[in-house]
């Protein structure tokens, strides 16, 4: 159905478009604010810009779904749709840090096929098959298999009282690279309780899943994808085995936050 070898060398090139722009190699590109606190730099719409010419030209039918991109209904009609965060977790990105990758999936009748993600910064490219297994680097991942919460490791910046048995690692600004520290086995969990989209997680939670880790949004529902609103409230990404208590301990927070918010 796709040329696979083509798709990884259009999702590199994305990356070594946005690496061109990066701070961290001495570049200033212009950044500007597309609402208070959310945060755009050129080098986010250059990077889109080319993923959607290259990967419409790949595949024809598929639609497009950006977080850079005017959302278009048309994308409703069909099966196919590229999910596409042109550069995820922007913060780091302008400020030199290397926590940022480029996401790319393919969804087809709601649910990933393909995902990848470029962190050229980090030396890493991330990607799973539907049904296949999911890489870093050449090397096939294998996801965390601690069986207790408590001790679980959590990529956060803290951690509230209700939660002091868990551990901080370290956080990069992606959700995404933060769901695949799961997928790697570097982390636990990952948890939000906030409304989120469906681009920043579409590519990661496939290469999750496909490591073994068990992926839903904050209540432990089946995470969809192409809805007419394409968001979802909070994704849990955990080990297996600690999923079900993972979920039990949010359940209260995130019907709270979700009706708040």
């Amino acid at each position: 159905m796709i040329d696979r070898a083509r798709l990884e060398t259009i999702v590199r090139e994305a990356g070594r478009i946005a690496l061109a722009s990066w701070p961290g190699n001495g570049h200033s590109p212009q950044v500007w604010e597309k609402s208070p606190g959310n945060p755009v730099c050129e080098a986010d719409l250059l990077v889109d810009r080319y993923l959607r010419r290259e990967l419409t030209q790949l595949l024809p039918a598929a639609g497009w779904l950006s977080e850079e991109t005017t959302d278009a209904p048309e994308r409703l009609a069909g099966g196919l749709i590229w999910l596409v965060d042109p550069i995820d977790g922007t913060r780091d990105y302008i400020h030199g840090r290397e926590g940022w990758c480029v996401s790319v999936a393919l969804i087809s009748s709601g649910r990933p096929l393909f995902g990848l993600l470029c962190a050229p910064a980090r030396g890493e490219f991330w990607h799973g098959e539907a049904g296949q297994g999911a890489w870093r680097n050449g090397r096939q991942l294998v996801a965390s298999t601690r069986r207790q919460l408590p001790g679980a490791r959590v990529p956060a910046d803290v951690l509230g009282d209700e939660d002091h048995d868990l551990v901080l690692v370290d956080k990069p600004n992606s959700i995404a690279l933060r769901i695949a520290m799961v997928a790697a086995g570097e982390a636990d969990l990952l948890a939000t309780l906030r409304w989120g989209w469906e681009w920043d997680i579409g590519a990661a939670a496939l290469i999750a899943r496909e490591a073994g880790a068990a992926v839903t949004d904050a209540f432990g529902e089946p995470l969809n994808y192409n809805k007419r609103d394409p968001r979802a409230f909070g994704v849990l990404v955990t080990a297996a085995a600690i999923h079900e208590a993972a979920v039990a301990r949010l359940a209260g927070r995130a019907a709270e936050l979700s009706v708040r918010g």
